[in-house]
């Protein structure tokens, strides 16, 4: 499956945004979006471009946008999750522009010239998860399989195999657990 750059930045940032959510980390975690800083370093750190200045209702209105993202990866169905896809990068106000910022070349915006940060996930990641579904790779949207965590990931892998969100943290962690339960096992 070929995922075009621009595309996959839109992945990850849908991924960050929903892993900002209390449920998307330890049961009990916090939410990761606290406030403008927060978000601003969101957006930083995801290089969302065109994004003006961030007030309280971007705030509330990028939580909201992420409620909706984390209804998609829940979806029990393709139908469903068309649904939920088409009524979210709708109401971005959704409006394909072809542009070559920041010497990137020549790539596809979705969201509207002066579109807030909401809109700007929406119609980016909107299109980009929907993107997936048109291929028929919906099952690459994924939670992790450990037990006390369920951060989102996209499975990128060859063969659709990725359980864990990060095979370094949550994999290994429980491979070692198997293991040292294996040896008590053993030890009798």
């Amino acid at each position: 499956m070929m995922i075009t750059h621009d595309t996959r930045c839109a992945l990850d940032a849908v991924v960050a945004l929903l892993n900002s959510a209390p449920e998307g980390e330890s049961p009990g975690a916090p939410d990761s979006l606290t406030g403008l800083g927060a978000l601003a370093d969101f957006v930083r750190r995801h290089n969302i471009s065109d994004v003006g200045v961030l007030g309280e209702n971007d705030l509330a209105a990028v939580r909201s946008v992420r409620a909706r993202f984390a209804q998609v990866f829940a979806a029990d169905d393709d139908r469903t999750a068309a649904a939920l896809l088409n009524q979210l990068v709708a109401s971005a106000g959704t409006t394909p522009q072809l542009t070559d910022h920041d010497s990137y070349d020549w790539h596809v915006h979705y969201f509207a010239p002066g579109a807030s940060v909401a809109d700007h996930l929406a119609a980016d990641g909107g299109m980009a998860v929907a993107f997936l579904l048109v291929a028929g790779e919906r099952e690459r949207l994924r939670r992790c399989e450990a037990p006390d965590c369920r951060h989102a990931f996209v499975d990128l892998s060859r063969n659709r195999s990725r359980r864990y969100c990060d095979s370094r943290t949550c994999g290994n962690r429980l491979h070692v657990a198997a293991y040292r339960a294996r040896r008590r096992e053993a030890a009798g």
